[in-house]
């Protein structure tokens, strides 16, 4: 060890139950799902789905722009066709639904469990009122509620092209503690389907609510034609 550089104290046996008591206790909190009226809906459906299959309590929370969305884009016209498109049996165990119009739900109070929120996708109007600290509604309120209890809030915007104003709520939102994470999908995988592709940005999430998933192939350190990534 060299000179002067502090020696790293190890965690003590309680300190570290502790740290896993506290692991247990957020993989038992729900994660805050919302889905907004930014197109993106198979991404949101795929989410939930796989949140289902992993057993992750979900606080579901739809606009009523989201739920135009889902039915431009996947079909889905209602909470009950949502719940076939999720599977009913997953759907029951772990998904929590409430209105967005109710602000005094539970995940709007900081006092309630949460294991962080995803907004999937994220409009910039949502953005937007994120960044200003609106709380117009169920959405807007639980997302300023993550930021303010100091937990994983991921936003999941789709537009393009941006203008300055979308990139600066971004940074804004950034800054406060958010991930911004663009639905974005990679080809080094060299995906075959539409689904692939969803899979990519799903996984992506995923990683970052700490969920194990293998739907999203993980980079080799290899390009996939033998060349260098750069």
């Amino acid at each position: 060890m060299s000179a002067g550089r502090p020696r790293r104290r190890s965690r003590s046996p309680a300190a570290r139950r502790a740290h896993s008591s506290s692991a247990r206790r957020l993989a038992k909190a729900p994660v805050v799902v919302a889905i907004t009226g930014a197109s993106g809906a198979p991404y949101a459906v795929r989410l939930l789905q796989l949140l289902a299959a992993a057993r992750r309590p979900v606080s579901l929370i739809v606009s009523a722009h989201g739920y135009r969305l889902l039915d431009a884009e996947s079909g889905i016209a209602s909470q009950a066709e949502l719940r076939r498109a999720v599977g009913a049996a997953g759907w029951d165990a772990t998904i929590t639904p409430f209105d967005d119009t109710d602000r005094g739900a539970v995940p709007a109070s900081g006092s309630a469990p949460s294991a962080g929120m995803v907004i999937c996708p994220c409009s910039m109007g949502t953005v937007a009122a994120i960044a200003a600290g609106t709380s117009r509604s169920l959405i807007e309120r639980a997302a300023d509620v993550t930021l303010k209890e100091r937990r994983l809030l991921v936003l999941v915007p789709r537009e393009t092209p941006v203008s300055v104003i979308h990139l600066e709520n971004m940074l804004r939102v950034a800054r406060a503690g958010a991930l911004v994470l663009p639905a974005s999908p990679g080809f080094y995988q060299r995906p075959a389907t539409v689904p692939d592709l969803v899979d990519f940005v799903v996984g992506r999430i995923l990683d970052h609510l700490g969920v194990p998933q293998t739907v999203a192939p993980r980079w080799a350190g290899n390009a996939v034609d033998g060349t260098s990534g750069a």
